[in-house]
């Protein structure tokens, strides 16, 4: 299995594995409403489609059915929730409710943004990320996006000394 941890940061790294909770509202899907899919952040997996995606006010991106297969289920070991997980790699995306009356299908997938990326493609199922160094990352970028098959592309610094900044990590 490809796990694409070489891009997360700690604060994803610690929702995905440690089974951390980003702060309700912050996220970046949370209002999101572009046509696409979201895929595990740790692995490319597509978990969700956003025709399923809705607003249920919890602070959180909330969807009322995954892509089959996508998921597995788990009880907290409090007892009283339900955990969602990538069903490929088994990183931690939040929480199930059921009984909520929200939606039709009363269920609300409740995920953390920080462990999603968006692609606004509604079909593709698995992925895979590659992180090429370049000069003029955004140049680079721009003949990148024009590449079959390529869904999404991010520009920034992968490590080392950044000398704009004058810190170290990814921007």
């Amino acid at each position: 299995m490809k796990l694409k941890t070489q891009s997360l940061s700690p604060e994803k790294l610690h929702i995905l594995r440690d089974k951390g909770t980003e702060h309700p509202f912050t996220g970046q899907y949370n209002h999101w409403t572009q046509a696409g899919t979201y895929l595990c952040r740790q692995c490319g997996f597509a978990l969700f489609r956003s025709q399923t995606k809705f607003q249920s006010a919890c602070g959180w991106p909330s969807f009322d059915e995954e892509i089959k297969n996508a998921i597995h289920y788990s009880p907290d070991p409090d007892g009283h929730r339900i955990e969602i997980l990538c069903a490929q790699c088994d990183a931690h995306l939040g929480h199930v409710f059921k009984g909520e009356q929200l939606t039709v299908k009363n269920i609300r997938h409740c995920v953390n943004s920080l462990s999603l990326d968006f692609v606004p493609d509604l079909t593709v199922y698995d992925t895979e990320e590659a992180i090429f160094a370049a000069g003029c990352f955004w140049g680079v970028e721009y003949y990148f996006k024009k590449l079959p098959g390529v869904l999404m592309t991010e520009v920034g610094y992968t490590g080392g000394l950044s000398r704009k900044y004058g810190t170290q990590g990814s921007y």
